[in-house]
């Protein structure tokens, strides 16, 4: 008889996102609270990774509480040992990249240790979109999907590689990515990769660094053509609602607002469809070749 299929526990919505594409949602025995895609994939799936984190916190409120339980030396996220324990899983997804986002992995591995359980942990910390397609890899090989992964990824640098190309000769307009508002953060890691590929230049970001603070005069200071509001952790309205809060700062730019959650800040398949929907809202005036994904709001027309 074949092998059966691993056991998978991701205890990071990308990865969630990363199994689903790859056709092994019915491998998926653990999720954490965050996973909310594909719709539904956290019924009837156990919960192992919670937070003390209240739910209804506007921005500036979640930024002291991070900033208080950090201080405190508090952790964010609450690995449920007792799921682990009893599901005991055969591969375990987790990150390092950052520790107010996601549980980290050496966390994982003291619980696993304590808990005896030898699961493959599978490490997932990207800093630019080849990461995020090499760990696409990473990922398959470790939960048998290999061949699924290598159609995923090709689909995905083809679609990328069309907007690039498609892109290159038109005029970059100046963009300024606000990954939060309260206080004013710039997106770093993969998203000001997201900018570029899709035609304009990010202002500010550092390509594979962490996402940074700024303070508003300076943000205010680089003039930017286009406003992005790409908001961690929440969905399109919520990011409409932010940007309009601050767009006098910026009487002369153009906002647009994304869900950031799904498709800019989250590293998944999705980057791609951000850098679809990107290019079409910065080239608004050409049709951009392969984009297929529209899924930016303009907040204010300029």
């Amino acid at each position: 008889m074949p092998n059966p299929r691993p056991r998978i526990a991701s205890l990071l919505p990308s990865t969630t996102e990363i199994v689903a594409a790859l056709g092994r949602l019915d491998d998926l025995v653990a999720v954490t609270f965050e996973c909310d895609y594909p719709v539904g994939v956290r019924d009837h799936r156990d919960i192992a990774v919670d937070t003390p984190m209240p739910s209804d916190l506007g921005p500036g409120e979640i930024d002291a509480f991070v900033r208080e339980r950090m201080s405190a030396g508090l952790p964010m996220y609450e690995l449920k040992n007792e799921v682990i324990a009893r599901l005991s899983p055969d591969v375990v997804l987790t990150q390092d990249l950052c520790h107010v986002c996601a549980l980290p992995a050496g966390q994982v591995d003291e619980a696993l240790a304590t808990l005896g359980c030898d699961a493959n942990v599978v490490t997932f910390d990207p800093h630019c979109v080849d990461d995020v397609l090499d760990g696409i890899m990473t990922i398959a090989e470790a939960i048998d999907a290999t061949d699924e992964a290598t159609r995923l990824v090709a689909s995905l640098r083809s679609r990328r590689d069309t907007v690039r190309a498609a892109v290159a000769e038109l005029p970059r307009p100046k963009v300024l990515v606000l990954e939060w508002i309260d206080p004013p953060f710039v997106a770093g890691h993969w998203v000001p990769e997201l900018v570029t590929t899709a035609g304009a230049d990010a202002l500010l970001s550092m390509p594979g660094e962490r996402s940074t603070t700024v303070a508003w005069d300076i943000a205010e200071a680089c003039d930017p053509d286009i406003v992005l509001v790409a908001p961690c952790g929440f969905g399109v309205c919520d990011a409409v609602a932010q940007a309009s809060t601050v767009l006098d700062r910026f009487p002369r730019a153009k906002f647009w607002a994304i869900d950031g959650n799904a498709f800019v800040t989250r590293p998944g398949p999705r980057l791609v469809d951000a850098i679809e929907a990107l290019s079409a809202a910065f080239h608004e005036d050409r049709e951009v070749p392969g984009v297929t994904a529209r899924v930016a709001h303009v907040v204010r027309e300029c």
